[in-house]
C-alpha cells in the first residue's frame, strides 16, 4: 500500500509530517530517502515536534544519532549521509536504541545496512519545481493500518 502527495512548500512537508506523527503506531521505523534538499530533515523536525519534543532539534549530520524523549520512552533520529561503510555504526549501540525508542527516523537508510531495524513506512521526497513530491511506501501491516488511518485526516492538498 502507498500514499503519493504534492508537498507544494515546506508547510505542506510540515503538514504531512504532522499528519504522520498524529496517526502513527505505538512504535514505528521510518526509512527517510531522497537526494540532498528533498526534505527529509524537514519532515523529520515536524514530526518530533507534534509529538511533543521541545527546545531545538538538531540535525544529527555530524553526531550522526539524535536521541529525544517521548514520554516514556524517546525518539531517534538518525543521519546516515556521512557514514562510508556499516562498521562505522557499531559505536552507536543501534541495539540499545532499538529496545527503547518508540520512533526511529532515519536519513540515507541505504548506508545502514543490515544493521538498522526494519522499516515499518518508507518517505520517498523528491524536489519537484518550486514544492515536492512525497511518496508513503507501507513495508508492514501496522504500516498499512497507518496510512489507512492518514487516508481520513485532513492532509496537504494534491494527495492521492
Amino acid at each position: 500500500m502507498s500514499r503519493n502527495f504534492s508537498l507544494a512548500d515546506s508547510r505542506s512537508t510540515e503538514a504531512l509530517a504532522e499528519a504522520l506523527a498524529r496517526s502513527m503506531p505505538e512504535r514505528a521505523v521510518i526509512y527517510l530517502h531522497g537526494e540532498l534538499g528533498a526534505g527529509k530533515s524537514t519532515l523529520a523536525r515536524a514530526m518530533l515536534r507534534t509529538l511533543g519534543v521541545v527546545g531545538p532539534i538538531k540535525s544529527p549530520t555530524y553526531a550522526l544519532v539524535e536521541r529525544y524523549p517521548l514520554g516514556e520512552s524517546e525518539a531517534v533520529h538518525l543521519d546516515l549521509y556521512r557514514v562510508a561503510n556499516i562498521d562505522e555504526l557499531e559505536f552507536l549501540g543501534l541495539d540499545e536504541l532499538a529496545t527503547g525508542a518508540r520512533l526511529w527516523l532515519v536519513e540515507w537508510p541505504e548506508r545502514g545496512g543490515n544493521a538498522l531495524p526494519q522499516a515499518d513506512l518508507h518517505v520517498y521526497l523528491a524536489v519537484e519545481g518550486e514544492g515536492r513530491q512525497a511518496k508513503l511506501q507501507a513495508n508492514s501491516q501496522s504500516a498499512q493500518d497507518w496510512l489507512a488511518r492518514l487516508s481520513k485526516m485532513a492532509v496537504p492538498k494534491g494527495s492521492s
